[in-house]
Order: C-alpha cells, then sequence, then structure tokens
C-alpha cells in the first residue's frame, strides 16, 4: 500500500535558496515587480496620511471650538470641511492604488504559477520511465498542482502582504517617532514580546503545514488508485475496504488541517491581544500627558493633544494589522516551502535517459536490430558491477540479431524478459552491460525522438485519450491525411465498425476508451501504430492478448500485410499466432534458450516444443 511522503516533514523551514529559485521565475515579468512595488510604497506613504488629517482636524478645528464657543464657527466649519474633502480625495487615491498593486501582483502570480506548471509538466515529459515506477501517480499530480498553487498563493497572497506590510510597518514607525517619540516607543514595547512569540508559532506552523502537504498527496495518490482500479475493487467487492482505507488518510489528512489550525488560530489571536496591549499602553500615558497639561492651564510645551492621541490609536492598530498580515506571510511561506522543496525535487531529478550532445538521427533506416551481451535490470540500484547471480537481473547475457525485414517472435513464460527486449528497443531505459543497436548504431548514440519515430509499439495495456477516434489515431497529428487513417483501419478490420458509429471517426471516447470492448480498443491500438509509423521496425507486445478469435485473425491478416519487408518483433502467448514468423526466439529468465522457425522449434523438442504442447493441451481441455 502506498505511504505518506513524509521526507518534506523532515526538511528545514525557510530556505533562501529555494526562495531564491522561486523569485528566478520573476524575471520575465520584472516590469511587474517594479510596479508593485512602486504602487506599494505609494500605498505605505498614503494610509499614515489619514491619522494626521483627523490629527490636524481635531486639534485646529474642533478642540479649540470646544474650548471657546466665541470662536468663529464658520472659519472652523470651512477648515473641516477642507479636511474632510482631503480625507475622502486620499481615499480615492488609495482605491487606485490599492487596485492597481493587487492586480499586478495578481497577473505575476498567475504568469508565474503558468511557468512553474509547464516546467514541472515539461520535466515529466522527460524523465525516464523508471521515475513513473516508483512515484505514485496521485503524488505527481499534487506536484503539479497544489504544491505549485502553494507558490501561487505565497506570491500572490504572501508577497503582497510582505511588500504591503514592509513599507507599512516602516511608514508608521517613522511618522510615529515624528510626531511624538516617546509615545511611539510606548507603542514598540510590546514588540520583543511579539518578535519571541513569532518564532515559537513560526516553527509549530512549519512543520504542521509539512505533514499536511505529505498527507495532502497521500489522499491523491490513494484516490487516484481507487479510481483507476474501480473495475477490481468492485469485482472483488472491495467497496467497503477501499472506502475504509480512503477514510483512514481522510482522516489523517483532517489531523494534519486542524493541528496546523491549532496554531494558527493561536498565533493571530496572541498578535491581535498584544496590538491591544500597545494601544491601552498608549491611551494611559497619553491620557496622563493630557491630564497634566489641562491642570496646568494647557501651557505644558510637548504636551500630547487629543488629535495626537487619536492619531496614536489609529496608527498603533494599523500598525499592527501589518504585523498580523505578516502571520499570514508565514503560513504562505511555510507551505510554499514545503511545496517547492517537492517541485524543485521533481525539476532536479536527473534525467537518465537523454540524448547525447553528438546524437546522430537515423538517414535511410533499414531495421537491423542487435542485442550484444545485454544485461538489464529495471532496479535503478542494479550497475554493471553488480554479480550476475544477483536476482534482480531481468535480462541476463541476450546476444540477438534480427536482420532487415525479419519477424522475430519472443515467446516464453511469464517474467522471462520478453517486453524488457521491446523497451530496450525504444530506449525507454538503459542496459547496465552490453548494447542494443539499430542499424549498427547504439541506441544511447541515437536522438530519441527520431529513433521512437521509426519504432511502433502495440502494447496488451491500451491506453486510449479522452477526444474522437480520430484524434487518437493521429495523436492531434494536423498533417497525418485522412485517407491514411482510414486505410490503416481497413488493414486491421476496424473501418467497419467505426463508421457504423453515428459520429463515424469523430465519434467521442471517453477517458482510457471507457465506451469500448477490449478488443476493440486493441484494434484501434494497432492501427494507430500503424498510421504513425507506416515505414517502421514493428514491435507488437501481446497484441492480440485480449481479442476474440474473429478480431485476431483480421489482425493476423494485416499481419501479414505489415510485416512484408519491415523488421518485426512479436510478442505473444498465443503460440498460434507467431507460426508465420521467420524466427522463434524462446527465453526462459532472462536468457535466449532456444531459436529458429516453428517447424524447427517442434522438431527438436525442446523447451518451445513443451510450452506448444502444454498450451494446446489447456485448448483442448477447454474444449
Amino acid at each position: 500500500m502506498t505511504q505518506p511522503d513524509t521526507l518534506d516533514v523532515t526538511q528545514k523551514g525557510f530556505d533562501a535558496r529555494l526562495t531564491r529559485r522561486i523569485f528566478v521565475y520573476l524575471r520575465p515579468y520584472v516590469g511587474l515587480v517594479v510596479l508593485g512595488v512602486v504602487l506599494a510604497l505609494l500605498i505605505a506613504v498614503a494610509q499614515p496620511l489619514f491619522g494626521l488629517i483627523q490629527r490636524h482636524a481635531i486639534d485646529a478645528y474642533l478642540l479649540p471650538f470646544e474650548r471657546d464657543r466665541t470662536v468663529n464657527a464658520d472659519a472652523l466649519y470651512r477648515g473641516l470641511t477642507l479636511a474632510a474633502l482631503g480625507y475622502m480625495a486620499l481615499k480615492v487615491v488609495e482605491f487606485v492604488l490599492q487596485y492597481g498593486f493587487t492586480l499586478a501582483i495578481g497577473y505575476l502570480g498567475q504568469n508565474v504559477l503558468r511557468d512553474i506548471r509547464a516546467d514541472v509538466f515539461g520535466k515529466l515529459q522527460r524523465l525516464h520511465l523508471a521515475y513513473f515506477d516508483q512515484n505514485p501517480v496521485g503524488r505527481l499530480i499534487t506536484r503539479v498542482t497544489s504544491d505549485v498553487d502553494a507558490i501561487n498563493q505565497f506570491i500572490t497572497g504572501g508577497l503582497v502582504s510582505l511588500i504591503q506590510s514592509a513599507f507599512l510597518i516602516t511608514a508608521y514607525v517613522v511618522i510615529m517617532l515624528r510626531v511624538n517619540w516617546q509615545l511611539a516607543l510606548i507603542s514598540f514595547a510590546v514588540l520583543p514580546v511579539l518578535y519571541f512569540a513569532t518564532n515559537f508559532f513560526r516553527t509549530r506552523l512549519r512543520d504542521a503545514f509539512r505533514a499536511t502537504r505529505a498527507q495532502q498527496a497521500f489522499v491523491n495518490t490513494r484516490l487516484n488508485e481507487n479510481i483507476t482500479g474501480m473495475l477490481t475493487v468492485q469485482l472483488f467487492g472491495r467497496e467497503a475496504r477501499t472506502a475504509l482505507d480512503f477514510d483512514h488518510a481522510n482522516r489523517a489528512l483532517l489531523t494534519a488541517n486542524v493541528n496546523s489550525v491549532r496554531w494558527f488560530s493561536l498565533f493571530m489571536p496572541t498578535v491581535a491581544v498584544l496590538g491591544q496591549v500597545a494601544v491601552a499602553l498608549v491611551l494611559y500615558f497619553a491620557a496622563r500627558q493630557i491630564l497634566g497639561a489641562e491642570t496646568l492651564g494647557g501651557a505644558v510645551a510637548g504636551a500630547v493633544t487629543v488629535g495626537t492621541l487619536f492619531a496614536f490609536v489609529q496608527w498603533t492598530q494599523q500598525l499592527f494589522q501589518p504585523i498580523q498580515d505578516l502571520a499570514d506571510v508565514f503560513n504562505n511561506l511555510q507551505a510554499a516551502m514545503a511545496s517547492s522543496e517537492r517541485i524543485f525535487g521533481v525539476l532536479d531529478t536527473e534525467e537518465e535517459i537523454t540524448d547525447q550532445p553528438d546524437a546522430k538521427r537515423l538517414g535511410n533506416f533499414e531495421g537491423r536490430v542487435a542485442f550484444e551481451g545485454v544485461w538489464f535490470a529495471y532496479d535503478q540500484a542494479v550497475t554493471r558491477d553488480t554479480p550476475d547471480s544477483d536476482d534482480r537481473w531481468i535480462l541476463r547475457g541476450i546476444d540477438l540479431h534480427i536482420q532487415p525485414g525479419e519477424s522475430v517472435a519472443l515467446v516464453g513464460a511469464t517474467g522471462a524478459g520478453k517486453t524488457s527486449v521491446t523497451a530496450l528497443v525504444s530506449r525507454f531505459y538503459d542496459v547496465q552491460r552490453g548494447a542494443v543497436k539499430v542499424d549498427g548504431t547504439d541506441v544511447r548514440g541515437l536522438a530519441q525522438h527520431d529513433l521512437r519515430k521509426h519504432v511502433g509499439v502495440v502494447l496488451q495495456d491500451v491506453f486510449l485519450f479522452a477526444g474522437t477516434i480520430e484524434s487518437n489515431l493521429t495523436l492531434g497529428n494536423a498533417d497525418i491525411p485522412h485517407g491514411r487513417v482510414v486505410e490503416a483501419c481497413k488493414y486491421v478490420g476496424v473501418h467497419d465498425y467505426i463508421v457504423s458509429l453515428p459520429e463515424g471517426y469523430d465519434t467521442e471516447v471517453r477517458e482510457r476508451g471507457a465506451t469500448l470492448s477490449t478488443g476493440q480498443k486493441q484494434l484501434l491500438a494497432f492501427a494507430r501504430a500503424l498510421i504513425q509509423n507506416p515505414d517502421i521496425l514493428l514491435v507488437l507486445d501481446e497484441a492480440t492478448a485480449n481479442v476474440d478469435t474473429e478480431a485476431e485473425l483480421r489482425i493476423q491478416q494485416a499481419l501479414q500485410k505489415v510485416m512484408l519487408g519491415r523488421t518485426s518483433i512479436i510478442i505473444a502467448h498465443r503460440l498460434s499466432t507467431i507460426e508465420h514468423c521467420d524466427r522463434i526466439v524462446v527465453m526462459r529468465r532472462g536468457k535466449i534458450v532456444e531459436q529458429g522457425s516453428h517447424r524447427e522449434l517442434l522438431a527438436r523438442g525442446g523447451y518451445y516444443a513443451r510450452l506448444h504442447r502444454l498450451q494446446y493441451a489447456q485448448g483442448d481441455a477447454a474444449d
């Protein structure tokens, strides 16, 4: 059973190297970054001005009238009106600046999101198949979706708050010190406590968010496994058991999320309480100065005014708001660090199957294939120095030479290494010892794309994409004419079935070909190989394993046409399907034990003859 990916939980928190790598994605959008920073700076400058306007209105217009009702009320009223208009005008400016800032940062984040997702998807396209053998699909989906989205949230949410909060805190600190440095220092008295509280909660939040990401990947993996294997689940009545297993994974995710919420719910009120403590301190000390000035007739130089007190209460509350917002920054930062470790882990994965700098292209393709002393294992820990007796070897010293135009069948028991041979011809894996050559050139020295253009593979487990039948046959290549599609389908005997459908070749195929029978999907896959590779080395891996007798007969008739003049490698358990091949290669436990034509091998009375006898005995028993 797939286990949660616990690697992310044990890694360190903030990582400057990972952060720099995230910021590399900002380089194409330097203009937006500069615009966002400028707008954030202007917003920071504008915010404290509201308190200054309020302070001026109270001290210059309201208090004089309160102290002396004989003053010119009209003049005071005009002053208040101008202050109110200035306040509203500044609010409009702030709205425009905030709108522009949010729009710029949001556009920046979405573009970075697209770029990172494209890089991760592109990397997955280039990785060797062994990587996908070792990493569950759900975990990889998490990398491309929620992990990338966490970085986007950091840029659009965390980066917004980080820039705005930094500028706002600086602006409030400067203006508070300039207006009254004593009250400012009183307001800042709780900041050391806030610093230690932030460090305490940051560590807990880091671990909590990493655990959440790991459990989210696990849930995605279990969900993917159960949806993909729904036929098996229902066939064996495993619905209740799989629901219970998923519930365990889901509850583990719930626990991880609740744990992160618990710490975050403590962090936010802690910051809020400390902010109110600062306000209370300002009220207390400012009120004492105001009352002291009142008892002395208001003649004390530098005494705090009511307007200053009102402004400081506003500024202190507003100072702690960006500090509270920084809590969200920590939230997003922890999630982004955990996710970036996973994303860059994918991007940094070594591409083991790569083209050499001087990779060759196949010119005049002949179709000569050679296996020269090939030893191969899927386990990446196996090297050329691994002992021959190690059970992990799949192929053991294979020597096989296939001439242009020759049809060769590979037979043997399950696990003999037949499919591995075809995978190595296409260079989906590299051998640990020996060499696989096509037209005399080691496949490791050929360009992968060029090599695979000449190799058509029909697998037993057929995969069809969502789309039309024709788009599945052409794989979206608009350069392939419809006539070639029809011709290939006629070859394999599936054309009549396709035209009988309401939409013909434009009929929609549901995900994984759910609306088609196994035999129909097999025939479509066979036609697809012919369409994509009209002059190819044809590799057929159990291509007729899941079709009925009539469909198998149609495929055999088509094979006789397409194999003419083409190098063909055929894997089959049904020995009746490969009797016409030029040569049959019998494999057992990763080695070639016999070679020859069907008649020669039967006459020899060896391992092939025994397989043939057993298979036909089973067939007779079934009859």
